[in-house]
């Protein structure tokens, strides 16, 4: 992966990486980091090491080279303090002396770091045996070719001094003898002589450069007692030779100086035998040596630890003593340059950062390769939390880990996954559940799995707050509540051994919880405190027992107890974890939430339906006839419904209602007719033809007493005139016969009980024509709206003849704009609006067919079905009511599509509003309360609705239901008055 894909967007701390990649960076930093400390760890434990090597080889080497002074000490001395007593050192002449010269030869072929042999006597002679070993030497004395030893002697006799120099192979055979008469060597004068003469030991003189080879030595001297100074040379060749030997590292400086700093022994001889040139037979200064390290070592004093710089470079060396014996001891000063010391270490150290970019580069791809296994099961608890946060609990658990922490955290990640699935689930579960009591036994169910209890309970706040009802009780073995028989004296029924618990009682340990408002863990011993009593009611599982009690308060919203959840366990079981308690307090909250939700439904509902029926009772109360209506429809119409749900065969064998179908049907049953609020109720009462405010048939009749007075005074006003009274007298009861007949006749017709065939409405045209003579103003005492109505035609001179029936513009009110309906209203009201509001003319009204009402009686009183859509439709009905308007409003459609008001056929109708249409006119037929009819029978209804099925406009297949499932003669046994119930052939009525 690219490095900018792995970059995440930058948040307030800057720009975020994947954890694999810190992983990656840390554990290569890491590598490299301990990789350079082990590199430098190592580097300088190895300098440390090197160095106290470097100072121990310089202590060594001192040591060594002290060992070796001494080693060639000792044989000289040996040598020296035998040649004492050996003849030679009495022998008077050269021929004398030169009979030690085997012995001497031998001496010097044993001992190659000897140089000289000789012997001083007090007379100024001179006797000496030197080896030409070394090319040097030879060179110097300018030897013959094949001279292996040179005897040098010299001897005095007074003042005259014979030198002879004598030049020996290696098998002592001369070769050849001078007289050098630049060789004047008087020994008398010497170091060496002159210490010897006053010692009575051995003496070592200091070292010197030798007369003849130039060479650096020392001189081991002994007096004899014969006088002489036997003596011998000891070269520090052997030293320098030594030296260069032990150099540390190739570059290495070592030199043996004197206490006044001068050199006797250096690693490089030529450079040596060049500082001896330079010094002019003296020893030569560290000066002349030109090592400029040696000469700043000197100049630090005595120490094995110095580091100097010189000549460009770092120095590790010290100044150690050698010490000998009878003298000042001497110096190995000891120079080794830094980079070569510490070589090894760089070596190391290259190695290790080599081996450091190696191990890196090895490591990258498994540690980016663990990273990546690291951050991916990272990545799938993220996106495990991130499903976790949308709600997602279905997705597959994480997967365990070999790292134990991310293990943890997966494991603790299903947990909480399942907890928070587990408690939504419930909460879901609890919220769902609409049926109180249900809601109840649920809460029990969850919270008893949850918290593993053997039983629980629980408690509700009085609504007066002064104690706590039982509401449910639930037992995981044994029998439940409602199986435990009758309830004692005191105990709540249908919960018994419970009781309610007053608030005065605070040692209750249920009432502990509420008071305190905080969970209660309690011990309820075998003898149990008052009001447990129940935990040894029948069927419980823990009868005797002692028991752990586990009471949490249910609290609502705003935080106020509402009721207690108590939980049983058996007193041997382990005390629910602090866990387990925080998660039984969430779901009891949760629980408290949905009872407090519920309990507020219940409340509303239970104000809702008292609404409701008093709205229902208002409409029944404005209408004494029609009182029972709004209550017996919707009754009714849910025993149809519930012989539908019962059907197992026929169309109706798969028809079922849920609870809020049920709720929606209540509601709308008992709202059916909530439009006729709105209804005058003279035109619901309409009786008779003529009846408003009043039955205007009383107007009639003293219209015909009027005529019939008119015709009595005729009568006596032409007996007055002379005629004759009998005559007169059988005219106007014949008149009067006929008026009487004419009253009864109009009477009859405004009764609405017959049909008005064509032959009555012209009689009743006829009767109309008859007038009666008005002699006062009728325009007095009226009102305003009247008088409007009365103003539409001019008044008639007085007296005025007026018909006896008549229809006049004052019967006619006008339709407001209110009272409109537009054919494209929102409803989808499909209705013929009559011209006129009301039309109270009274042959209008007289000639109507069939019944009372008018077209327009007709349409007030069909307006109350579109008042109750209307005025539902407006309400704000929860989504599970919005069929409400649906099935209050489709009474009285068809199913031919004729009906009103918005002429719905069968399959545009609810199944629901199908069956109030046919509760609401088998209502209407047997209600015996109705003052314009008398109820039917059960039969006269049933073979009226059968014809109506024919005809469409009930639903056929209910109606089937209605009298098969025996609906109709239920309903009769329980509203109908019994001479109502009658057989009824349900036979011949199906199908």
């Amino acid at each position: 992966m690219a490095l900018q894909a792995a970059v995440f967007p930058r948040g307030q701390r800057g720009r975020l990486y994947p954890l694999h990649i810190h992983i990656a960076y840390l554990f290569t930093l890491l590598i490299f980091v301990a990789c350079s400390v082990i590199g430098w760890f190592n580097f300088h434990q190895s300098r440390r090491i090197v160095l106290t090597a470097a100072s121990d080889v310089f202590e060594r080497t001192a040591r060594q080279t002290g060992d070796d002074l001494q080693r060639l000490y000792g044989p000289l001395e040996t040598l020296v303090e035998l040649l004492v007593h050996h003849p030679l050192a009495a022998a008077p002449s050269l021929d004398s002396r030169l009979q030690a010269l085997p012995m001497l030869r031998e001496a010097l072929e044993k001992n190659t770091h000897l140089s000289a042999v000789y012997v001083g006597y007090g007379n100024g002679d001179f006797f000496l045996i030197r080896s030409l070993a070394s090319r040097a030497v030879a060179l110097a004395v300018q030897a013959p070719a094949g001279a292996r030893f040179l005897v040098q002697s010299m001897e005095r006799q007074g003042r005259a001094a014979r030198p002879t120099f004598i030049f020996f192979d290696e098998w002592l055979q001369e070769l050849e003898r001078r007289h050098p008469a630049a060789y004047d060597f008087d020994p008398r004068g010497r170091p060496w002589f002159i210490r010897a003469q006053t010692a009575t030991a051995l003496v070592r003189t200091e070292p010197y450069v030798f007369f003849t080879t130039r060479e650096v030595g020392k001189t081991f001297a002994r007096l004899a007692g014969s006088g002489a100074v036997v003596a011998a040379d000891l070269t520090l060749e052997e030293i320098s030779a030594s030296l260069a030997g032990a150099g540390i590292t190739p570059g290495s400086q070592l030199a043996l100086v004197d206490a006044r700093g001068r050199v006797l022994a250096e690693r490089d001889r030529e450079r040596l035998h060049r500082a001896n040139a330079r010094a002019g037979g003296q020893l030569p200064t560290l000066d002349q040596l030109g090592v400029p390290v040696l000469g700043a070592l000197a100049a630090a004093g005595a120490g094995n630890s110095r580091v100097i710089e010189a000549a460009g470079q770092v120095w590790h060396g010290g100044a150690v003593a050698v010490p000998e014996a009878g003298d000042e001891p001497n110096y190995l000063l000891v120079a080794a340059p830094e980079n070569e010391l510490l070589a090894e270490a760089v070596r190391i150290r290259t190695w290790t950062l080599w081996v450091t970019l190696a191990l890196i580069a090895l490591a990258i791809p498994g540690t980016w390769w663990l990273a990546r296994r690291i951050s991916g099961e990272l990545k799938d608890l993220i996106r495990e939390s991130a499903e976790i946060r949308r709600f997602r609990f279905d997705g597959t658990p994480a997967k365990g880990s070999p790292i134990w922490e991310i293990d943890e955290l997966s494991r603790s990640m299903n947990q909480m996954k399942g907890t928070i699935r587990k408690f939504l689930d419930i909460s879901a579960t609890l919220t769902a559940e609409r049926n109180f009591d249900r809601l109840l036994e649920r809460v029990l169910q969850e919270t008893l799995a949850s918290a593993e209890a053997s039983g629980g309970i629980v408690y509700l706040m009085a609504e007066n707050g002064r104690g706590l009802l039982p509401a449910a009780l639930r037992w995981e073995v044994g029998t439940t509540a409602e199986e435990q028989g009758a309830p004692a004296s005191g105990e709540v029924a249908g919960l018994p051994g419970l009781v309610f618990l007053p608030t005065a009682r605070e040692t209750h340990p249920l009432l502990l919880a509420v008071l305190e408002a905080r969970t209660q863990v309690l011990d309820v011993p075998p003898q149990r405190p008052p009001g447990m009593e129940f935990l040894d009611a029948p069927g419980s599982p823990l009868v005797g027992l002692p028991v752990l009690l586990v009471a949490l308060p249910l609290k609502n919203r705003a935080q106020e107890v509402v009721g207690v959840l108590a939980l049983f366990l058996p007193g041997s079981a382990e005390a629910p974890s602090p866990e387990r308690i925080s998660f039984i307090e969430a779901l009891s909250g949760a629980s408290a939430v949905a009872i407090d939700n519920q309990r507020l439904i219940q409340a509303q509902k239970a104000l809702l339906e008292s609404l409701i029926q008093l709205v229902a009772g208002a409409i029944d109360a404005k209408s004494p006839y029609t009182g029972g209506h709004c209550q017996r429809v919707p009754e009714l119409t849910k025993m149809l419904a519930r012989a539908a749900c019962d059907a197992t065969a026929g169309p109706y064998a798969d028809f079922s209602l849920s609870d809020e179908e049920w709720e929606a049907l209540h509601i709308a049953g008992w709202l059916h007719d909530c439009g006729k609020v709105t209804t005058p109720e003279y035109v619901v009462d309409k009786a008779t033809k003529l009846e408003t405010l009043y039955d205007r048939i009383h107007e009639v009749r003293m219209r015909f007493e009027v005529l019939k007075r008119d015709a009595e005074i005729e009568f006596w006003q032409q007996v007055a005139a002379g005629g004759d009274g009998a005559a007169l007298r059988q005219a106007l009861e014949a008149q009067w016969q006929v008026l009487d007949e004419e009253f009864a006749f109009v009477a009859s017709c405004n009764q609405g009980g017959e049909f008005m065939a064509p032959e009555k409405l012209e009689r009743l045209q006829r009767i109309a024509g008859r007038t009666w003579r008005r002699t006062l103003d009728d325009r007095l005492g009226l009102s305003w709206e009247e008088g409007r109505r009365k103003a539409q035609l001019p008044p008639v001179p007085l007296p005025a003849p007026e018909p006896l029936l008549a229809d006049k513009p004052e019967h006619l009110l006008e339709r407001g704009p209110r009272d409109l309906m537009p054919a494209d209203n929102p409803w989808g009201f499909k209705l013929q609006v009559p011209a006129w509001k009301f039309n109270r003319g009274e042959l209008h009204n007289l000639a109507v067919a069939r019944g009372t009402l008018s077209e327009e009686d007709r349409y007030i009183i069909n307006d109350h079905i579109v008042q109750t859509i209307i005025m539902l439709t407006a309400l704000p009905f929860p989504r599970h009511l919005q069929n409400v308007p649906e099935l209050a409003g489709g009474h009285h459609e068809k199913m031919d599509g004729s009906g009103y008001p918005r002429r719905l056929r069968r399959e545009e109708m609810s199944a629901p509003a199908r069956m109030m249409a046919i509760a609401d006119i088998f209502e209407a037929l047997t209600a015996v309360d109705r003052p314009y009819k008398k109820g039917k029978t059960l039969s006269e209804a049933v073979r009226i609705m059968v014809a109506m099925k024919r005809e469409g406009h009930i639903d056929p297949e209910l109606f089937d239901l209605f009298l098969t499932s025996g609906v109709y003669r239920e309903y009769g046994e329980r509203y109908l008055s019994p001479e109502q119930i009658d057989s009824v052939d349900v036979g011949s009525c199906i199908g």
